[in-house]
């Protein structure tokens, strides 16, 4: 059993159903971006998740789909804080994730009351894993080859499923020698980041061969192209109609023995996981 524990906060059981909402504070996000900019509109926004049944809130400041522009240091930070205190101040017991790869953005959004690290860059920015070792905070880390700028460049592989898994495996070794505890550790195979349809579906096939690793996963396909695609072609379908994909394929992960999933839509698929869950 994987439990992740930090102060004042009850304990977040991994083996059993754990709803992450999806709480996007940038203008350019693929499917709520410009939303929720404000940190009163993002705190209702969260507020609203919570009362669906979130056990975790993840606010992102930087969008990372395909050719999204990087911003700095300073962008992220002034949009990601407000709405940390913001939440930490209404919801004082609530677990808050940092999508980031910035260790200086994690550090403060610590301080603020932020308490795991979400990273689509699996800490390979500098610094990233010795503040992570220091900070000894729960970490999130997501296999992804290049940038949001160049990952849909590098989307090639002889086997994806092997290629990934050893990529992924080099960076959980990677942190773990550099100090972070392995009971901290949360994988997430990165649906969408340099992979195309096939690999994604070869991935999403193939959820159980990532149990070797013995490490809890996180699965993020929520609205994404892969879901559009599922649907017969993502062109034919905007990122808030991708909803029915996205339950399924996550009825499909839990049957996998995946029990932790990020979404947009959190009352959904908390429902719809927990109707599966009694049927099997």
């Amino acid at each position: 059993m994987t439990t992740l524990s930090a102060p004042n906060l009850p304990d977040l059981q991994l083996n059993s159903l754990q709803i992450m909402g999806v709480l996007n504070v940038s203008p350019d996000s693929f499917s709520d971006g410009g939303c929720y900019i404000d940190s009163a509109a993002a705190l209702a926004h969260a507020s609203n998740l919570i009362a669906q049944g979130a056990s975790i809130i993840d606010i992102g400041g930087e969008a990372t789909n395909p050719n999204a522009p990087a911003i700095s240091v300073a962008q992220e930070l002034q949009r990601v804080l407000p709405v940390v205190q913001a939440i930490r101040a209404a919801h004082p017991h609530m677990w808050l994730s940092i999508d980031t790869s910035s260790p200086e953005v994690f550090a403060a959004a610590h301080q603020a009351g932020a308490n795991i690290w979400n990273d689509v860059r699996a800490l390979t920015a500098p610094t990233a894993i010795s503040v992570a070792a220091a900070l000894q905070v729960p970490v999130i880390l997501m296999h992804m080859r290049g940038s949001p700028t160049t990952m849909d460049q590098l989307a090639n592989y002889n086997n994806c499923v092997n290629e990934v898994y050893g990529e992924l495996e080099q960076r959980v070794n990677s942190a773990i020698a550099a100090g972070v505890h392995k009971h901290n550790i949360v994988i997430d195979l990165g649906f969408g980041f340099a992979k195309q349809f096939a690999h994604n579906l070869a991935l999403l096939r193939k959820l159980d061969h990532f149990k070797a690793m013995g490490l809890p996963m996180l699965l993020g396909i929520s609205r994404k192209r892969f879901m559009g695609d599922l649907l017969g072609g993502h062109q034919q379908h905007a990122a808030d109609s991708r909803l029915h994909a996205s339950l399924a394929a996550s009825c499909y992960a839990y049957s996998q023995g995946v029990r932790l999933f990020r979404t947009h839509d959190v009352e959904a698929t908390k429902q719809a996981l927990h109707s599966f869950a009694q049927l099997v």
